[in-house]
């Protein structure tokens, strides 16, 4: 019965979104029936939440008799992985995005009295109708309360071992939170389009939108990045894996949004740019949606579904682009502004910041669709992998540095040459330090010192900044305090990427019972193999001792676990985590004479690759926070008519007076 509701639920919700649709892009200027969209906004959210409630109960009760549920849990799975099995599926994580939807419709309710109501019950409307997209989709194609009656299994296959984790519990609904999110501004933009709305107030209404879909998006993606670190036992961080990059593509594009709006609210420049950069972050979600769910590329993190819910989704993502790009076309020409830019101002330095970003987005776009057009076209098969991609982005990061370095130096507008005065100060002692670091690390690596000396750079010239600041006693915005967090992020992050990427070691060994090896200055001995029980599942806990050698010594456990629901096997590597480095043992094969193979990993600077991704995820939240976007309440905006009838009115009434 409860699977009943969830299915019946959804299926109002559907309507409801219709109906929402149809009124708020109407055009109407009814007062009731503009409020009637935010009350059918409400009932969305609480009908979703109603639909996915039934599902998790579904699984928190071994219902098996749920098609879903029996194809992704088991009787013996603790009930943190039965709660977080909702979303570790195809369907499940569809309606998870679909409960997200409408909660971004409704917090977008609870600040619509600062919006116009025409523009905002438009804003309401796109969404509504994006969200019956994704409803019917999941109605027709991937409906995830279909019933296993009355064939139903005395017990499920089991969630996959990968996923029964912590990071299926966190990284799904964050990563979801950032691709949703991205409908907010995509709304905006195209009911600015609608309006003919697209000033300053706009870009306002729009910053605090993106800066939550950017920082829900940087924190799902690091999360991801640190999953995939310690599940997979490879040590490593990032593969450009397809999937990987469907979720790095409207990244790409949301980072470009965010400093693109600043420009248009400050100068009210690069209009038409900020419209096409917020339909592009969304239409790059809906890709990343298809790229996952469609088949059509194979990826650990891909769901494996048929064809035919492939093509709605691109049929979908079709009628979205394809509806928002003819409106831009038509419309956009009427938000144009012819600026000059000077050499030496902010605004020019964030045009060059966007199109180092939109140059990434499309070696990124290239490097994952490539081998899908080569397919299709020849029938044969290419891989694309890291070597192509760290050939453009080791340059394009560095470059993005150097642009962030200098930004903080330079005014709207115009800047004097005397200003740069602290850029040549700080540029001199990122270059010692620079030097530094290339000698004691590595003399040959290039790389290694112009990543660590720009990145020594960027927090140089923001302290510089903020420091100026704060003697003259200004008051620091938040926006501002969240921008210098996020690029002190970035520096923290290209350091560490630069360092773990170049001087990592890594050893793949054959060890018995009391052998040992070096590593990075540190002996590992294997001590032997133990037996483990888990709640469901049985291990083999490889126990090995490391010794550093200035002082000390720690044990490590690497297992090798069986899980007795389809007898998988699964491998969680031991990690001994440090602010400096990692050390990181992966437990292989059985080899003779009982012999294990041993992959072994010293990584330096590792956790900051995460922890400046963190940083920037921050920002963007304290960015929120900002005390100009708290009230932004404005009033309907007068056509030319109605403006010059209600000054003609004021003119006879001020004659009548005299």
């Amino acid at each position: 019965m409860i699977p009943e509701l969830g299915h019946f639920s959804l299926v109002i919700a559907g309507a409801l979104s219709l109906f929402a649709a149809v009124i708020g892009l109407s055009n109407t200027r009814n007062t009731l029936l503009q409020r009637s969209v935010v009350s059918m906004t409400v009932g969305q959210f609480a009908l979703t939440l109603l639909s996915f409630s039934a599902l998790v109960y579904a699984f928190a009760t071994d219902d098996f008799s749920v098609a879903y549920v029996a194809n992704n849990s088991n009787s013996l799975m603790p009930w943190y992985y039965k709660v977080s099995a909702t979303w570790g599926g195809h369907e499940g994580s569809f309606l998870l995005w679909i409960l997200i939807m409408s909660g971004w419709m409704l917090a977008l309710t609870l600040r619509g009295q600062q919006y116009p109501a025409s523009f905002f019950t438009k804003v309401l409307g796109i969404m509504a109708l994006l969200n019956l997209g994704f409803i019917c989709f999941s109605l027709f194609t991937s409906n995830p309360f279909i019933r296993l009656i009355p064939m139903t299994p005395a017990d499920g296959a089991d969630l996959n071992p990968l996923l029964q984790d912590f990071g299926l519990i966190v990284h799904p609904p964050l990563l979801y939170m950032g691709y949703v999110g991205l409908a907010v501004p995509f709304a905006f933009a195209v009911a600015g389009l609608l309006e003919g709305q697209v000033d300053s107030a706009w870009a306002r209404w729009s910053r605090t939108w993106t800066n939550m879909a950017w920082a829900f998006l940087t924190a799902g993606i690091t999360l991801g990045s640190w999953w995939a670190y310690y599940e997979l036992g490879w040590g490593g961080w990032w593969f450009w894996d397809p999937v990987e990059n469907a979720s790095f593509m409207p990244w790409l594009a949301a980072t470009a949004l965010v400093h693109s709006l600043s420009v248009t609210e400050k100068r009210g420049t690069f209009k038409s740019w900020t419209l096409l950069l917020a339909i592009t972050g969304f239409s790059f979600s809906l890709l990343g949606a298809f790229i996952v769910r469609s088949g059509v590329l194979t990826s650990v993190h891909s769901f494996a579904v048929d064809p035919e819910r492939g093509m709605y989704i691109l049929i979908f993502l079709a009628l979205v682009v394809g509806g928002s790009l003819t409106l831009y076309a038509l419309r956009a020409g009427q938000n144009s502004t012819q600026v000059a830019y000077n050499f030496l101002s902010r605004e020019f330095f964030m045009l060059i910041n966007n199109l180092i970003l939109i140059v990434s987005l499309a070696v990124v776009l290239w490097g994952t669709m490539a081998p899908i057009g080569y397919e299709a076209i020849t029938g044969g098969r290419i891989s694309i992998g890291t070597p192509f991609f760290n050939k453009f982005f080791v340059p394009l990061g560095l470059l993005l540095a150097i642009a962030l370095a200098i930004l903080p130096l330079l005014n709207w507008k115009r800047t004097k040459i005397e200003a740069l005065r602290p850029a040549a100060t700080s540029l001199l002692v990122a270059a010692v330090f620079t030097v530094l670091i290339w000698f004691v690390l590595d003399p040959t690596s290039v790389v290694v010192a112009s990543a660590v000396g720009l990145g020594a750079w960027v927090v140089l010239s923001h302290s510089a900044d903020l420091f100026k600041r704060l003697r003259k006693g200004t008051t620091l915005p938040m926006a501002y305090v969240g921008m210098t967090l996020a690029h002190l992020g970035f520096s923290v992050c290209i350091i560490g990427i630069a360092i773990t990427a170049t001087q990592s070691e890594e050893s793949d060994v054959r060890m018995a019972p009391q052998d040992s090896v070096m590593l990075a200055s540190q002996r590992v001995t294997f001590l032997g193999v133990v037996e483990a029980q888990g709640p469901n599942y049985s291990a083999q806990q490889g126990v090995f001792l490391v010794e550093p050698e200035s002082a000390g010594s720690y044990e490590l456990r690497a297992e090798k676990r069986r899980y007795f629901a389809g007898n998988n096997v699964m491998t969680e590597a031991g990690i001994q985590a440090g602010l400096m480095a990692d050390t990181y043992v992966s437990l292989g094969e059985p080899l003779a004479d009982g012999a294990w193979a041993i992959r072994l990993h010293y990584k330096p600077l590792v956790r900051w690759v995460w922890l400046g991704a963190l940083l920037m995820a921050l920002g963007g939240v304290v960015a929120i926070f900002d005390r100009r976007y708290k009230s932004l309440r404005v009033r309907e905006r007068k056509t030319p008519t109605n403006a010059a009838t209600e000054a003609a009115t004021k003119a006879a009434a001020a004659q009548a007076q005299v």
